[in-house]
């Protein structure tokens, strides 16, 4: 009797979504490369005496100066970022491409570089440094201010390109309307744009504050670590790896908790493929 005429094709669909065992061996191990560390961090936490550890005046301290910087970093590029990703979407700019290009490079420069670049422009004998120093009497390095702009300056690109992509994907012919209407450019930003791309803005600040919130390199070169007024949580973890191994695997597990919940929460707007 022959076969209906749907099967073979259910066997075919069946072959075609098997995964090649050429493909499906270097994916486990990639897979396993990358969740192992965190399982180990995981296995050798001190249960016991975790509430311990989160509850020392220290690591509070790091936390609230952590939370603080972070929020006040993610304002910074909100109120930078956004008009920058708009001139980046909406504009034809000379040169936009390579402005595109300087703003994303954050993201590949290494932190510490970017805190060695920060202290030659803001330091004391910074290009722009040594004018506020003279003129106002105002010091950036090593103090929270500090930490607030080498927070702002890694975690920035990542609300522009968030940004960008919305403005890029939203439909031009509501703000094409709304100039037709008579509203001025700034009107239609924010009547019209804004609500638009709102999502996305939600999307790069979370992701900023969540890349502020784990900074370390550029932090530590122009900030310094000095307890209550520079050491954020990722600079507590580094210290206490010298002398308190336990305190550090603690502080990992609540980084580690933020970053999850971080990514829980984008995975519908910026992780998820279309």
């Amino acid at each position: 009797m022959p076969a209906p005429a749907g099967r073979p094709r259910r066997r075919g669909r069946r072959r075609a979504h098997r995964l090649p065992v050429a493909l499906l061996l270097p994916a486990l191990l990639g897979l396993a490369f990358l969740v192992l560390p965190l399982v180990g961090l995981l296995v050798r936490a001190p249960w016991t005496s975790l509430s311990e550890q989160l509850t020392s005046p220290q690591v509070w301290e790091a936390l609230r100066l952590s939370l603080v910087c972070a929020t006040a970093a993610t304002a910074v590029s909100l109120v930078l970022g956004v008009p920058l990703a708009w001139l980046l979407a909406r504009t034809d700019l000379p040169g936009r491409r390579l402005i595109r290009a300087l703003v994303t490079l954050p993201l590949v420069l290494p932190p510490v570089v970017g805190g060695v670049a920060l202290l030659l422009v803001l330091g004391r004998r910074g290009i722009v440094g040594s004018w506020l120093d003279s003129a106002f009497g105002l010091t950036l390095p090593f103090t929270t201010t500090g930490v607030v702009i080498a927070e702002a300056f890694v975690a920035m690109p990542f609300l522009v390109i968030s940004v960008e992509g919305a403005l890029r994907a939203a439909d031009p012919r509501y703000e094409e309307a709304a100039a037709t209407l008579g509203a001025s450019r700034l009107t239609t930003f924010r009547r019209v744009t804004l609500p638009l791309i709102a999502p996305g803005i939600g999307a790069g600040a979370v992701l900023a504050w969540a890349r502020a919130l784990g900074e370390f390199g550029a932090t530590i070169t122009f900030a310094g670590n000095f307890p209550g007024r520079t050491q954020t949580m990722p600079l507590a973890v580094y210290l206490a790896m010298e002398s308190d191994p336990e305190a550090a695997i603690a502080l990992s597990l609540v980084l580690l908790v933020v970053s999850i919940a971080v990514l829980a929460g984008l995975r519908e707007r910026w992780m998820s493929t279309p």
